[in-house]
């Protein structure tokens, strides 16, 4: 099991705390770009899958969330979170000059692993959406539209049909319970318009993974913004009954397989 530690550097508006799984040998360099409340830490057991495939691994907190800097949940310009990730980038590529990079966004690290590929993308190897906030999301209108954000929770529940991976999001200090905040919801809508006219990515292998039941980010708006993001490269892969994060989803086993399969396929041989 690969030990992560933890590194930090100067972002746009504060400091940016890395996760870094290394790996002794890598063949190419994984960042893992985690969803709106969260932090890196809770992707460590897809960080061990893809260290045992050959993956140095770099997970940010994204400002305003995990152990970074800032007020809690709190994105003002999703263009400064893409400017983040790319410093990380640029870390992991010192460290390995050379190596193919591939970028793996969940949810709203979805809608920034997207925008990332526009501004960035002839410089990865292949880009990972799972469950993207990308398309027609419907839920920051809804809210904004409020004079008042509820404080409404996410539903654990919603996670995965493990009842244990609800109940770690719970006890999680690290993960934010409060409600959504109004200037974060207002950067969702302008990066989802800027994504949606932003462009395809022309040849860049595109792998799409979806929960059929995922109420969060439903399926049918994300698949608009997916076909619109590919440049034809696209390989999907939807599993029935699964909910909103497939890395910790019953079926793990299974995604994790099309997730080292999809990269064996594109990443040049050893």
């Amino acid at each position: 099991m690969t030990e992560a530690r933890e590194h930090v550097l100067t972002g746009t508006r504060g400091m940016i705390t890395t996760r870094v799984w290394p790996h002794p040998g890598p063949r190419y360099v994984a960042l893992v770009v985690h969803g709106y409340g969260e932090h890196a830490g809770r992707y460590e057991e897809l960080a061990q899958v893809l260290s045992g495939h050959g993956a140095a691994v770099y997970g940010p907190d994204h400002v305003g969330h995990g152990a970074s800097a800032g007020e809690r949940v709190v994105i003002e310009d999703f263009e400064d979170v893409v400017t983040d990730v790319h410093a990380v980038v640029g870390t992991a590529r010192a460290a390995h000059p050379g190596l193919p990079v591939v970028m793996i966004g969940h949810s709203m690290g979805g809608l920034i692993a997207a925008r990332y590929a526009q501004r960035y993308g002839d410089r990865l190897a292949a880009l990972v959406l799972s469950g993207p906030v990308i398309g027609a999301w419907e839920l920051p209108g809804r809210l904004l539209a409020l004079d008042e954000i509820p404080d409404t929770p996410l539903s654990p529940a919603a996670l995965s049909r493990d009842p244990a991976v609800g109940a770690a999001y719970a006890a999680d200090p690290l993960v934010w319970h409060g409600p959504m905040k109004r200037p974060t919801l207002e950067a969702f809508v302008r990066t989802l318009d800027t994504v949606a006219r932003g462009g395809a990515l022309g040849p860049l292998p595109l792998l799409w993974l979806h929960g059929a039941d995922d109420r969060l980010v439903p399926l049918p708006g994300s698949r608009v913004g997916v076909e619109r993001l590919s440049g034809g490269r696209l390989t999907e892969h939807v599993y029935a009954g699964a909910r909103h994060e497939v890395f910790n989803e019953t079926n793990k086993t299974e995604v994790f397989a099309d997730l080292t399969r999809f990269l064996d396929d594109v990443l040049p041989p050893d």
